[in-house]
């Protein structure tokens, strides 16, 4: 069945989504400086006046679609609902989560590289990813560390100790970015030999 052809008004609402995720092939694969605003345009098949339409400057086009490419996996962790009575599983399904979202995305891993390469030009960009998308996953770690510690099955949940528990899964990140599928990496024995590492230094 043919697609039915998108009116004029769609196409408007369609058109700035399409830019955004043009620019995110185009920064991801030539980095900010070497990205040209009429590549962007070239892949969405406008001129390159219609994206300063949408987008005033090359950076305020970055800016969006840092933002742009993050918000799936903001919903997604918005929508994570999965609990446990036992606060080392619960950490567990966090991170087998995590894992998912992050590490075994490919859209997310090389945003990552490209917030690593290019971050040090847009500082203020930078701090409000943070706050955003990782301090949220931060809170909810530490809220289960917290509630491991009311149950005594955790000793204690000293300050920073979320970002440690994150920290192997960044390590992977990087193993991934670097070999991509050229070096094996088996999902389960990671995720497994990270929360072994984690609870020996955790559990009471």
């Amino acid at each position: 069945m043919a697609k039915a052809k998108l009116t004029r008004a769609e196409q408007k609402i369609q058109r700035p989504l399409q830019i955004l995720d043009a620019a995110f092939e185009e920064f991801t694969k030539r980095g900010f400086t070497a990205t040209r605003v009429e590549d962007i345009a070239e892949r969405v098949g406008v001129t390159k006046g219609t994206v300063y339409v949408y987008f005033e400057t090359k950076e305020a086009l970055f800016e969006a679609m840092v933002k742009h490419a993050s918000q799936p996996f903001q919903e997604a962790f918005n929508a994570y609902a999965h609990t446990s009575d036992d606060p080392v599983e619960e950490l567990r399904l966090l991170l087998e989560f995590l894992f998912d979202a992050l590490v075994d995305n490919k859209k997310m891993r090389e945003l990552f590289r490209l917030i690593l390469a290019e971050g040090a030009k847009f500082p203020d960009l930078i701090d409000q990813h943070h706050d955003t998308l990782m301090a949220p996953v931060f809170a909810r770690i530490d809220a289960i560390l917290e509630e491991g510690v009311a149950k005594k099955r955790f000793r204690a949940n000293p300050p920073e100790l979320a970002k440690v528990v994150m920290s192997p899964m960044v390590g992977t990140l990087v193993f991934r970015l670097i070999f991509n599928d050229r070096r094996i990496l088996d999902r389960q024995a990671v995720l497994k030999i990270h929360l072994e590492l984690i609870m020996r230094g955790l559990l009471a």
